[in-house]
Parts: C-alpha cells; sequence; structure tokens
C-alpha cells in the first residue's frame, strides 16, 4: 500500500538516532517515538499527513498543522524546537544557508491588498496578545525586567529621542499602525504629526485614541500610500514599514522619504533585515510558510542592501544599532500571551488563522534567537556638504539623556 511506502520512507529519512523527543501517533493508533522522553506528540490524522514530514521542512510541518492533517501537543516552544531539529536532520540544504533568493512584483493594488491581508483582522485579535498600546514591532529592553508595556513606551521614546523631536516639529510616521507613536510624539514632544497606514482598521481605531488622548488638534491619521504624501516635514520615522516595500523598489522608497524631509531634518528607519548577505529568505523552508500565510509581498533586505539604497537616494546613515536580541524577547512575550489567550482568541478568528498566527509568533522568536533575521534602526539626514544637514551632537549621548 502506498501509505506503507510512505512511512518505510519517513523512518528511514528520520533515523531513532536522530534524538529528536517527538511522538508520531498515526491514524490507527499505532505510535513511533524518536527520541527518549518525547516533549511533543504529533497525531496524523489520516495517511495523506505523511506527505508533510516528506522532507519535514518548516514549511511542509506548519502547511500540515494548518491544514489540519496534523493535531500537535506540547508547548509552543517545544513544538517548535522539535520542528526545527526535525527538518536539521532531514531537509537538505539548497543555495547558500539554504535560503533561496526572491523578489515579488510590487504596485499599489499589490501592496494594498497585502497590508488589508495583514492588519485587517478584528482589532480584538490584536488586542488579545499585543501590549495596551497596541504597539506591532520590536519593544526595547534597557532593563531586563521591563514588561511588554514599559518596553514599547521605551522603544517609542528611543525613536523620538534619537530624531530629536522638539516641540512643534512636524514629523511623519510612516506606517503608523494604532497610532501610539503619533500620539506619544504629539502629547509628550508636543510635534505636529502625520500618521498614515494603508489599514482601514488601524486608523479607525487611531483616529478613535487621537480623540481620546485630546491631541486632535496636532495628530491626523490618514488612510494613505506613502508615494502620495505631498508635505515637507522636520522629522519622518519608518517603523515596521520597509519591509513591505519590496527589495527593487527600496531605493525609490529611501528616495520619496528624502523629498519629505526638510534640510535639517532626521528620518529614522526601524526594521527587519535578512540575515544573508543575499537577502535571502530564513531557511530549511520558513520563509515559504511566512510569504504564504502571513506577510504576502514581504521581502527582507540585508542591511549593507539597505544602507546601500538609503545611501544611493541621498540619505547619510549617521547611526546604526541592532535590535534583535529586542525582538526575540518581544516576540517570546507575544507568543506567550498568545498562549495564555488561546481560547480567547479561537473566538475572534477560525481555526486556521489562529493556527497560522500561532506558528507564525513562536516561529518568529526562533528566527530571531537563532540570528536567521534581524531587526536596526537605521538614523540618517539628507547627504551633502553643508553641516547645517546634519542636526545631531558629535556625541551619541543625546539619545540616552
Amino acid at each position: 500500500m502506498q501509505q506503507d511506502v510512505l512511512w518505510n520512507r519517513l523512518l528511514t529519512s528520520l533515523p531513532s538516532r536522530t534524538g529528536v523527543p517527538l511522538r508520531l501517533t498515526l491514524w490507527n493508533g499505532t505510535e513511533h517515538e524518536f527520541g527518549d522522553h518525547p516533549k511533543v506528540t504529533v497525531r496524523l490524522r489520516s495517511p495523506n499527513a505523511l506527505r508533510h514530514f516528506l522532507p519535514p521542512s518548516l514549511d511542509n510541518l506548519a502547511e500540515g498543522y494548518v491544514s489540519e492533517q496534523l493535531d500537535v501537543n506540547g508547548t509552543v516552544k517545544d513544538v517548535v524546537e522539535t520542528a526545527l531539529r526535525l527538518a536539521h536532520a532531514a531537509v537538505p540544504i539548497a543555495g547558500r544557508f539554504g535560503r533561496l533568493f526572491k523578489t515579488s512584483l510590487h504596485n499599489r493594488e499589490k501592496d494594498a491588498a497585502a497590508i488589508h491581508y495583514h492588519y485587517d483582522r478584528s482589532n480584538d485579535f490584536y488586542r488579545l496578545w499585543l501590549d495596551p498600546g497596541l504597539v506591532y514591532s520590536c519593544a526595547y529592553f534597557p532593563a531586563n525586567e521591563l514588561s511588554l508595556e514599559q518596553a514599547q513606551l521605551e522603544k517609542i521614546d528611543h525613536i523620538l529621542h534619537k530624531l530629536m523631536l522638539q516641540p512643534g516639529q512636524s514629523l511623519l510616521d510612516v506606517g503608523c499602525g494604532w497610532g501610539s507613536l503619533a500620539i506619544h510624539a504629539a502629547r509628550k514632544y508636543g510635534a505636529q504629526v502625520v500618521g498614515i497606514t494603508l489599514s482601514k482598521n488601524q486608523h479607525a481605531l487611531a483616529t478613535e485614541r487621537v480623540a481620546l488622548a485630546g491631541v486632535q488638534d496636532k495628530v491626523e491619521i490618514r488612510i494613505q500610500d506613502y508615494r502620495d504624501v505631498a508635505e515637507k516635514f522636520d522629522r519622518i520615522s519608518s517603523v515596521g514599514m520597509f519591509e513591505h516595500v519590496g527589495l527593487r523598489h527600496l531605493g525609490a522608497y529611501f528616495s520619496k522619504l528624502k523629498t519629505h524631509l526638510n534640510d535639517g531634518g532626521l528620518v529614522m528607519n526601524h526594521g527587519i533585515t535578512s540575515t544573508d548577505i543575499n537577502s535571502g529568505g530564513a531557511p530549511l523552508g520558513a520563509g515559504g510558510f511566512i510569504s504564504k500565510y502571513v506577510f504576502p509581498q514581504g521581502e527582507l533586505p540585508h542591511l549593507s542592501l539597505a544602507m546601500r539604497e538609503m545611501e544611493g537616494a541621498g540619505l547619510e546613515v549617521l547611526d546604526v544599532e541592532n535590535l534583535r536580541r529586542h525582538y526575540a524577547r518581544t516576540l517570546a512575550l507575544w507568543a506567550e500571551n498568545y498562549e495564555k489567550n488561546s481560547a480567547a482568541i479561537r473566538a475572534t478568528v477560525d481555526e486556521a488563522t489562529f493556527r497560522v498566527w500561532r506558528v507564525y509568533l513562536a516561529g518568529c522568536a526562533l528566527a530571531f534567537e537563532k540570528n536567521w533575521v534581524s531587526l536596526y534602526q537605521v538614523l540618517a539626514c539628507k547627504s551633502g556638504e553643508r553641516a547645517a544637514l546634519n542636526p545631531t551632537p558629535w556625541s551619541r549621548k543625546y539619545m540616552y539623556s
């Protein structure tokens, strides 16, 4: 029988000596353990589920879980680590570190659809695992004991300190999310802020939160493509945005930011990067799952490519800071919240979506921990000979005052 052939292929490709702490339970009740003291049990619902182990790449395993061909018991951390060990044991490496370079076609319609797909789930869904401020980007932990909420406020202040934001200055927040940075910039720093997003849900709630904060005279939230902004600003923040732009469009993106920056202004790009020098995706099949289910159109440049495109666009890089460890911790806390509130989350989305995000959050925490991906804050000003184009002090101490 074909299922016997597939099962034998699986046993051959995953011998017990791999030491993976896994128990497989077949549709007929048969069990097989691949290591001592299994921490994770996977139940295959039908013979068809075997194909997700041939090979057990991260995207194949995640696909089986999301499609409900596989049921999994174990802590989400153990599940993700076991999947990683399976993939390392049996997935052939293709290309440099198993990373395949690919780019997508980007235009206004595709980019808007991708943003809608990712961000326009119910706001209640995000409330159940983000911090109370709904800050959906890497937090900053200058002290280890900080809560997620405190660390997100520290991140916002860290960005605005680097930007040297002053009362009365204008700030463009590209990809403003649910408005936390814009509101904080207006309320604490006295700035005049324009926040832009393509998400209808984010726009509606951010506008509501601006009014509740009493800063509607200082903050405007727009549904607007970055390519359609017309004004100039003293400061620009781009947080978790350039990942959606596309590798081939980074130069045009940074050129657009430069166009909107006043002389003597500063721009901060806070974004996820590939750690592969060729801007390849995550290895062992992890990138395929994220592209299909979580971030369609998402592309991560290596830091060197991002900086080359910034400099080529006429922006002088002034400061670069790696926050990879901070994002690993942020994602681990999001994944912890997700597990803690799983029953409530299941009430807001269908089972497939619940499973996608469960895998995504825990898997991304592992990806940052393993240095498959990273995150950098890059501060820049307009390039040129005039000293007045760069308003920063000669010391970085101002960033931490």
